[in-house]
């Protein structure tokens, strides 16, 4: 059980802007908090190992784990090593996917038309933080979207649709490593994942019990 998280104890506290990207060190042992401030926001992220960024977050790795497609309180995120990253130790909202990926301008161009082409996108986000820290767009793995509403179905088809987490959701993960956590406010509004409407979200740290 996760101990009481209160707003004042908090190390860090920001809110990240709609469409925006972020990153930050988590030291191990301190908590994450992701919070969709308006509901039905997605939030992709990408999780590097510190110091040697070529350890990173493993889809594979992860639904091999937890033998589950989708993430949920005790999901560990596994590392390309076949290392726990970080723990879902607590969610208000129900629903994370790791199987969709990101937006790009490419597949925003082949999903929903050629006049979608310039729109920002979530890859175009990625490669901009990442290059604050030494990386590029050969470093961007099948990320982690949270609070993206993706039901698979029994044929292994799956689509995005409409988010399910309300005002004020919250997601925490305890890093089991030190960790670049590097997020993409997700910008998109040609599917339901942000409900069209891209919103800011609140990341918050707490340090180890």
């Amino acid at each position: 059980m996760t101990r009481s998280l209160s707003p004042e104890t908090a190390v860090y506290d920001t809110v990240v802007p709609a469409r925006a990207p972020w990153s930050r060190a988590i030291r191990k042992g301190q908590i994450l908090r992701l919070i969709d401030l308006e509901g039905q926001q997605a939030v992709d992220a990408l999780f590097y190992a510190l110091p040697d960024t070529a350890e990173r977050y493993s889809v594979q790795d992860t639904l091999r784990t937890q033998g589950s497609a989708y993430i949920g309180p005790g999901t560990a995120l596994m590392s390309s090593e076949g290392r726990a990253m970080a723990r879902v130790v607590a969610d208000t909202s129900g629903r994370h996917d790791t199987l969709a990926g990101c937006c790009s301008c490419e597949s925003n161009a082949v999903r929903f038309g050629d006049s979608t082409r310039y729109q920002h996108a979530c890859r175009e986000n990625f490669v901009l933080e990442l290059g604050r820290h030494g990386m590029g767009k050969r470093d961007i793995v099948p990320n982690v979207n949270f609070f993206m509403n993706v039901p698979l179905a029994p044929g292994g088809d799956f689509a995005v649709e409409d988010g399910i987490s309300p005002p004020g959701s919250h997601v925490d993960l305890l890093a089991e490593m030190d960790l670049l956590c590097v997020i993409s406010n997700c910008p998109q509004v040609n599917n339901p994942c942000n409900g069209f409407n891209p919103t800011p979200i609140r990341v918050m740290v707490w340090d180890a019990a």
